[in-house]
């Protein structure tokens, strides 16, 4: 009975390493982030200047997060006019402004530097967000219109008590895949208060 148990045992392991190394491999730890530099911080929130960024956009009718991703997974995949892969990035951005809700993948620096392929279809545009400066405030669990509501409402609290002015609607910024335990999910609400110094 022992020696039976040993192969089956040993299968476990390797499975759950392989299962382990694809979670690490597309977490967000593996994944590239645009650097931005923070101007300051209080607890939870962070005054950032960001560069100018490339990204890929869809429309989010209905605010349907499903079907805008894939969209935009379908072009990284090759669903572009070089049947090009491009690597995923994080955070995946949706935009909250009510006449154009869209969600955005960030373009890495090595597809930028030797030019974005032209998306085939399927509602994709590409375009820039323009370098600024953003408060930003973290917070954790799911993406629900609940938790959205509670970051901005305490975003805003703070800059009210900071006689800071935001900018525009809140963008949304979420690093995890779904399959992140929600304790361990970084997401962030970001709303735009100046122009970062060029």
């Amino acid at each position: 009975m022992k020696r039976k148990k040993v192969p089956f045992i040993i299968g476990l392991a390797l499975i759950g390493g392989v299962a382990i190394f694809w979670m690490l491999s597309t977490s967000r730890a593996a994944t590239e982030t645009p650097a931005y530099q923070v101007i300051r911080k209080d607890g939870q929130v962070e005054i950032r200047d960001y560069p100018a960024l490339s990204v890929a956009t869809v429309p989010m009718a209905g605010g349907n997060m499903n079907g805008g991703f894939g969209k935009l997974f379908r072009f990284i995949s090759g669903s572009n006019a070089g049947s090009e892969k491009i690597a995923m990035t994080t955070p995946v951005l949706i935009d909250t402004a009510p006449e154009n809700r869209t969600m955005s993948f960030i373009m890495p620096g090595k597809t930028v530097k030797s030019g974005v392929p032209k998306p085939a279809g399927e509602d994709v545009t590409l375009g820039k967000v323009k370098a600024a400066r953003f408060a930003v405030r973290r917070f954790g669990g799911g993406r629900t219109a609940e938790n959205e509501t509670g970051a901005v409402a305490k975003l805003r609290a703070w800059l009210g008590g900071q006689k800071i002015a935001g900018q525009g609607e809140p963008i949304f910024a979420y690093y995890d895949p779904p399959w992140t335990p929600l304790f361990l999910r970084r997401n962030e609400v970001l709303l735009r208060i100046e122009a970062a110094a060029k």
